[in-house]
């Protein structure tokens, strides 16, 4: 019985450090998390500048895993390049040895104070970055006392004969103690806690500083796990080079320090005598000696990786560009040239929605659903490399019609983008809601719905017509179209309007849901026309400066 208890206190403050360093992250990431993020997205540009901005931020998180996630789902959308990601989890690595050293030290003293702190502000404040703060402070005072506890616990622990037959075994299987070591911190997600936990064992003579030092290798590895199995997603090989490849630099690290493992010891005895310290400095000093070796090697590292995982081309990928040629950037009038044809295929890919629309509302097409938001996904991704496109001509090669034509593929993207998201969130969405809630239109809505929908298409067609071949006569009944349809929506108003005064609430709420649907169309439609329509209208100035009246003239 007394071994039950035993080990419950164990498990009890085992939770309890992982819960003070839960607090302490999660306490920092609230307060600062995206100021951090948005700092560490600016600041990844040279290795030497990724490695300090790595080991700056897992020194304010404690988290080299929360830092390799962020890195890792940077990386994966193209933000950071190889080569500083690679330097910025070195850069990590080390970072997370810092709290490792400082409690290294004997600070249970502070944690009273740190709790009383940190419940202060935790109570005192809403919900701000003082409140986050004292997140922290609790985590902290948390994290001293569980450590203090389980070196009271370890004490007794020292003659348990079943103890000590299980570490004398690991003592002489440094490779298993390592493995175990990395399943422990994968799981907990905090190489500290299991750092801390070593020094722990350590302090108590439980553990030889061999097998502390094998401990401690197995936790550096553990931790480069984690961003492997949940920061890369998706199936392209290339997203998965930066976590991979920092687990490479991990697994390298820890088989040479594996060979001269049995002469660890005595150099960590010239540093200190104390065996929680020389588990703390162990710790440091691996971390320290793989980034300055891997640092200089990361260029053909990164080339290796690349090699190994090659991305993966998907020839369906909508928003694969097929015409967005780099070389033509030298002649303006040729990159311009490319850029409209790829912002044609922004409109065919409108097209498909918009179809698939229209056949959502005449059957069940929720099935369509997730196929929509893909090409609407895509479609985004297409609009904005034009736009990196176009960003990058020689402004000072370009005369004022290639600017011009610029602005015009420009706004023709844009608004083209913004018909698509309308589309699918609006339009589509309610196709489906209609299912779902059982309804159906009256015969002369669905008539009338078909009708529209038919003349929405057609305006689409007529909008990459006028982007390819100006006229302005179509130009000019493309922009009266959005009176046909302001109308529509006016009449359907009143119906509803009528509805609701007669006291036919099924109907009214269905002709709500039509309403909104007329709204969505019209919406797209006025997409359109300021895609096309008006930049055509505007250059041969048929345009007014507003719809509203002079009202000089009728002033006295």
């Amino acid at each position: 019985m007394k071994e039950l208890f035993a080990l419950l206190d164990f498990g009890g403050y085992i939770a309890l450090l992982l819960w003070g360093v839960h607090m302490v992250q999660t306490g920092v990431q609230r307060a600062f998390g995206a100021a951090l993020g948005v700092w560490m997205g600016r600041a990844l540009g040279t290795r030497t500048r990724a490695f300090f901005t790595g080991l700056a931020i897992t020194s304010a998180i404690q988290s080299s895993t929360a830092t390799g996630l962020m890195i890792t789902s940077f990386a994966a959308g193209g933000l950071v390049a190889l080569v500083p990601g690679l330097a910025a989890m070195l850069g990590a690595n080390v970072g997370t040895t810092i709290i490792v050293q400082l409690l290294s030290f004997n600070l249970t003293a502070l944690a009273p104070a740190l709790i009383l702190v940190g419940v202060w502000l935790f109570r005192r404040h809403q919900p701000s970055r003082r409140r986050d703060l004292g997140r922290v402070f609790i985590g902290l005072g948390l994290l001293l006392l569980s450590l203090h506890e389980l070196v009271q616990l370890f004490a007794p622990m020292q003659d348990a004969h079943l103890l000590q037959i299980v570490l004398d075994a690991l003592s002489g299987q440094p490779i298993m103690a390592l493995v175990l070591a990395a399943i422990l911190t994968w799981a907990a997600h905090s190489s500290v806690a299991v750092v801390v936990l070593i020094m722990s064992l350590a302090s108590q003579g439980l553990v030889s500083p061999t097998l502390a030092f094998a401990l401690v290798l197995g936790a550096n590895l553990g931790t480069s796990i984690n961003p492997v199995l949940e920061g890369a997603t998706g199936n392209d090989p290339a997203a998965r080079r930066l976590p991979l490849g920092n687990l490479g630099t991990r697994v390298v690290g820890c088989i040479l320090v594996l060979t001269i493992l049995p002469w660890m010891p005595p150099l960590m005895s010239f540093l200190t005598s104390d065996p929680a310290r020389a588990v703390a400095n162990f710790h440091t000093l691996f971390n320290i000696i793989t980034a300055l070796a891997f640092l200089p090697l990361l260029t053909p590292y990164s080339r290796l990786m690349i090699r190994l995982l090659p991305k993966r081309t998907d020839l369906n990928d909508p928003s694969r560009p097929q015409y967005l040629d780099e070389s033509a950037h030298e002649v303006p009038a040729i990159a311009l040239g490319n850029a409209a044809r790829e912002a044609l295929r922004l409109a065919d890919m409108l097209q498909s929605l918009l179809a698939m629309a229209r056949a959502g509302f005449l059957r069940d097409n929720r099935h369509r659903i997730a196929n929509a938001r893909y090409i609407n996904s895509g479609l985004n991704r297409l609009e904005g490399l034009i736009t990196t496109y176009l960003a990058t001509l020689d402004q000072e090669s370009m005369n004022k019609e290639d600017h011009l034509r610029r602005d015009e593929i420009l706004t023709f993207s844009a608004n083209i983008a913004h018909a698509a998201s309308i589309t699918v969130n609006g339009l589509l969405g309610h196709a489906s809601g209609i299912y779902k809630k059982g309804w159906s239109f009256s015969n002369k809505q669905r008539e009338e719905l078909t009708e529209i929908l038919d003349r929405l298409i057609r305006n689409q067609r007529q909008t990459a017509a006028l982007f390819v071949a100006e006229d302005v006569k179509s130009a000019r009944f493309l922009a009266f179209e959005k009176d046909h349809f302001r109308e529509l929506e006016a009449a359907a108003a009143e119906q509803h309007l009528l509805n609701i005064k007669l006291g036919k609430l099924e109907q009214a709420e269905q002709g709500s849901f039509y309403l909104d649907i007329l709204r969505d169309v019209k919406t797209v439609n006025s997409y359109l026309v300021e895609a096309a329509a008006y930049p055509i209208l505007a250059k041969h100035n048929e345009l007014l400066p507003n719809r509203l009246r002079d009202s000089e003239g009728t002033l006295e």
